[in-house]
């Protein structure tokens, strides 16, 4: 749980990794017969020195080559049963909550991914209840505003990405501009350290060519394992379909390691966004995955 916490805050699963650890380092050095609340302790610590550690990254993340995307991670398909747990890890979540400030972001995930009392919040934050209601309601109606709508069900969402993959892999420009949006966006997310273009690519027709130009005859993973110094991970390039922050998403692996990530959103059978991860720094969340193609 409060890997969960950190990670939806911070966006980062290293970044959460190390807010833990570090939790656990304070409680290792209080008194634990004083502690009434083992639990609400260690939310408490973990969630502020999350927001600390959320108030120093946003300036890196300023200066971050290309755009920023949060880390992927992998998500137990049992997940996808809990509707708000999944919407609330969502990569089209995730994205969003990056634009809130580090108070709001901690309150609305706290409130809406765990459904925490505004009391417990405010004890967890250091704050009056009043103003964590105000927080929480600020952040609700910022995400409302600035989240995009994909109403595709599970079912949906892996019908999709497959024709979507089946049509990148084989550079069918045809098969691939009738699964994409005629809006569809691009984002790719290689921080300098992999091949990926630097700005949104924007609409059906520029993203299908670009996507047909770099695979070639040699498949999307050509691209995806693409390096900017030309090293990387080696061994066998596969594709897994894989529930990536709560939703069918595409990891592609060189060996035992992972080398990138493309998650799709999806609405009315068709492709409204993607996203690919490929900085090899964001990839500690979908080590250990099991081959699904």
């Amino acid at each position: 749980m409060l890997v969960s916490v950190a990670y939806r805050v911070l966006g980062s699963v290293t970044d959460a990794e190390d807010v833990v650890q570090e939790a656990w380092l304070r409680w290792s050095n209080v008194n634990h017969s004083e502690v009434v609340d083992p639990r609400a302790f260690l939310v408490r610590v973990s969630t502020r020195l999350a927001i600390d550690q959320l108030r120093r990254v946003k300036a890196r993340r300023e200066s971050y080559v290309g755009p920023w995307l949060p880390e992927p991670i992998l998500t137990g398909r049992d997940l996808s049963e809990d509707a708000a747990m999944a919407d609330s890890v969502s990569m089209a979540m995730m994205v969003v909550l990056e634009t809130l400030s580090p108070l709001e972001r901690a309150a609305f995930v706290l409130r809406e991914a765990f459904g925490m009392p505004y009391a417990e919040i405010a004890d967890v934050m250091g704050r009056r209840e009043e103003a964590v209601r105000q927080l929480a309601k600020r952040a609700r109606d910022h995400v409302r505003e600035r989240r995009p709508r994909f109403d595709a069900d599970s079912d949906e969402q892996r019908r999709v990405t497959e024709r979507f993959l089946e049509a990148t892999s084989n550079g069918d420009l045809e098969a691939l501009m009738g699964v994409l949006s005629p809006e569809v966006v691009l984002v790719a997310d290689g921080g300098g350290k992999a091949l990926s273009p630097r700005r949104p690519v924007l609409g059906a027709e520029k993203v299908a060519r670009f996507l047909v130009a770099i695979v070639g005859e040699e498949q999307i993973v050509r691209f995806l394992r693409s390096v900017g110094d030309g090293s990387g991970p080696s061994g066998e390039v596969r594709v897994h379909l894989a529930p990536v922050n709560g939703e069918t998403g595409v990891v592609v692996t060189a060996g035992a390691e992972p080398i990138s990530a493309l998650v799709l959103d999806v609405a009315d059978d068709l492709v409204q966004t993607i996203r690919v991860v490929a900085n090899p720094e964001k990839l500690a969340g979908l080590r250990g995955i099991e081959t699904t193609r």
